[in-house]
């Protein structure tokens, strides 16, 4: 089958192609549904397939959807390795349990956010909540910035973002927008004050199929930075030396780190990968973010903001509203069939490595 058939165009569409495929390939998928209904009505869920013993020495977790609206990708990838029957056997006869987890935040997906219902990041939420949290007072300095009160941005908005970029330089704009925040919670790459529904469920989640492994693999799936196709693989976990290591000898030397300035994201906090170890802390853990290239990271950038103030204005005209809306699914999706191309040969060839990898010592 050609990629892009993979791929769809809605949630409800993409759901439905999960679990069409899953069933195909002989397996019975298990629906963590969540609270609220999708833009059409729809059901959400957190869907969960499962290819492999309960007891397999080794796991590995393939996931789409952490940021809602990347899950375009991600289901694409998913939907591609499920029908992959060789890639099935293989993973068997290696030992190796295949989790499928589709639609991490199906809110997002569905209504064509990056954020939770919470409009909180996914891969920010997961802190310690009892002890006090990260600042960013970089975030604070542009927060009226970033999201202000009109849409398009009056032209003093962006002499102050410019001034910001002219004084401190891209890198240091990227981390204050983007390594997470805590104080605005209308605001951008918000960590949120609590657990969100899709952290607790997560969490059961990998406590139902990751503790009694030896061995834990995650290849989380995503879109939004890097050159247009290209799927940066990004260490997902602590800064852990001998892992990193690992997963550079699972993915190759190109697999890069956001705590060594390698990698094009910026140093993050609150990682939704940190429950790998939290939950199943018998296992040792090689992950990595498979994080592909749409468009340059100054339109993905325009996209979120316009989307975050379209949130926060629910009164905003109809046709405006499907412009954003249509903006910011092009930031995260580029819906072409040569781009599909390219995402689907390196989301299987990396799930393969990661199978290699896992059965070396399985």
């Amino acid at each position: 089958m050609k990629a892009a058939s993979y791929f769809a165009q809605s949630y409800a569409e993409a759901r439905q192609k999960f679990l069409a495929a899953a069933e195909a390939a002989g397996l019975d998928p298990v629906a963590h549904v969540h609270p609220l209904l999708g833009r059409d009505g729809e059901v959400l869920a957190m869907d969960v397939a499962r290819a492999g013993p309960a007891d397999a020495p080794a796991v590995l977790i393939i996931s789409s959807a952490c940021h809602g609206v990347e899950g375009y990708c991600g289901s694409g990838v998913q939907g591609a390795l499920l029908a992959d029957a060789g890639f099935q056997s293989a993973a068997a006869k290696a030992g190796v349990a295949l989790l499928y987890i589709h639609g991490l935040n199906p809110y997002g997906f569905s209504w064509i956010r990056r954020t939770t219902h919470e409009n909180v990041d996914l891969n920010r939420n997961f802190q310690d909540f009892s002890k006090p949290l990260p600042r960013n007072p970089g975030y604070d300095r542009l927060s009226h910035l970033l999201v202000p009160a009109e849409w398009p941005p009056t032209p003093e908005v962006k002499a102050g973002l410019a001034q910001f970029l002219a004084e401190h330089g891209a890198k240091a704009l990227q981390a204050a927008v983007s390594s997470g925040q805590y104080e605005h919670p209308q605001g951008l790459f918000y960590g949120g004050h609590n657990p969100t529904w899709s952290q607790q469920t997560l969490r059961h989640v990998l406590q139902d199929h990751g503790r009694r492994c030896h061995r834990l693999g995650w290849i989380d799936l995503h879109t939004g930075l890097g050159p247009s196709g290209h799927g940066e693989r990004i260490w997902a976990g602590p800064d852990d030396a001998a892992a990193i290591a690992r997963a550079r000898r699972w993915w190759g030397e190109a697999v890069t780190s956001i705590y060594d300035g390698s990698s094009e994201s910026a140093l993050l906090t609150g990682l939704m990968w940190f429950a790998a170890g939290q939950e199943c802390p018998q296992a040792e853990y090689t992950g990595i973010a498979m994080e592909y290239g749409t468009v340059p990271f100054e339109q993905v950038t325009e996209a979120l903001r316009a989307e975050q103030w379209l949130e926060n204005h629910p009164e905003a005209p109809a046709a405006q509203r499907q412009q954003i809306k249509r903006q910011m699914r092009d930031a995260f999706y580029t819906d072409t069939d040569a781009w599909k191309e390219r995402i689907v040969e390196q989301g299987v060839q990396a799930a393969w490595q990661a199978v290699e990898g896992l059965a070396a010592r399985a």
